[in-house]
């Protein structure tokens, strides 16, 4: 199938009507062009035989716009307008690629934000986006590049999901909690407060069972719907909570959290990154990708 072109005169013949509209005359607009007052009158003259109509009225060495031509100089001067603003706007961007990341926000907090200006570094000519929440965003509007979900993916047609490597869940405490409570082995939850992330994939009661502990009390303690606030409420020493060792190295690394038992706890896939099938080559994605990647094997999952 042959695309159609565009219906539309010269560029040339535009330029001078909207110059020529605009200064109400061959004269000024030829001075304006750098060209003859004779080629703008020619190209003036091959615009209305091209319409079909009469923009000038021509009186004497004089011209005046007839009620068309007014109405279509409108038009063609705010077309050439936004031609305009949209130049400025991509010289004014440089030759920076713009890459739009979404992420749910505990990982965006917690891993991704502390991360990014290494990448940046890394991507001088790539211009990074970030937006964080919990809604499900339509990869196909455009607006969004890649994103990062939490927990199961059921993902729109044309849509590529990377799981991301598993990642460990493990219970976490601040130092002092530790030593004051003597936390030595999972049945010593019981005497401490229990901090709740009531999102997550896998719950206390699940990990008690696991850990085959019983008599925690689950139905106390603080409940958060978002890993980051629970994290800092254990890094203030409000209880322990539990969550995944991705999102924590911070903190462990600070000495801002400790790993009280069971450092090699159950593993699960937890985060997964999103793209379009179609835009998977463009080099942004793809530089970022494989980035994302690469930091994640360094990481202590």
């Amino acid at each position: 199938m042959i695309a159609q072109m565009r219906a539309l005169p010269s560029l040339k013949a535009l330029l001078a009507f909207e110059a020529a509209a605009r200064r109400q005359s061959f004269a000024a607009a030829a001075e304006e062009l750098k060209v003859t007052p004779s080629l703008i009158s020619h190209q003036v003259r091959g615009l209305e035989d091209a319409l079909g109509i009469r923009l000038f009225h021509r009186i004497h060495r004089k011209v005046v716009l007839t009620d068309a031509g007014s109405r279509y100089a409108g038009e063609v001067g705010e077309a050439f307008g936004a031609l305009e603003r949209a130049t400025r706007a991509v010289a004014r961007g440089g030759r920076a690629d713009i890459l739009s990341i979404h992420a749910v926000p505990s990982f965006a907090t917690q891993w991704l934000m502390p991360r990014l200006a290494r990448f940046g570094s890394q991507n001088l000519d790539i211009d990074v986006r970030v937006s964080a929440s919990v809604e499900l965003v339509d990869l196909a509007a455009g607006a969004v590049d890649v994103d990062i979900r939490y927990g199961r993916t059921y993902p729109e047609a044309g849509v590529r999901v990377q799981p991301f490597p598993p990642e460990t869940i493990v219970p976490l405490c601040a130092p002092r909690l530790q030593t004051e409570a003597g936390l030595a082995a999972p049945k010593d939850l019981r005497r401490v407060p229990i901090i709740h992330s009531e999102v997550n994939l896998l719950s206390w009661r699940d990990w008690l069972a696991l850990a085959g502990v019983d008599g925690v009390d689950l139905s106390r303690g603080l409940r958060f719907d978002r890993s980051f606030m629970s994290i800092n409420a254990a890094v203030d020493g409000l209880g322990v909570c539990l969550e995944s060792r991705l999102l924590v190295q911070q903190e462990l690394d600070s000495g801002k959290l400790v790993i009280p038992f069971m450092a090699q706890g159950p593993q699960l896939h937890c985060h997964s990154l999103l793209y379009l099938g179609s835009r998977a080559s463009l080099s942004k994605i793809r530089r970022f990708r494989d980035w994302l990647f690469v930091e994640l094997a360094s990481c202590a999952l």
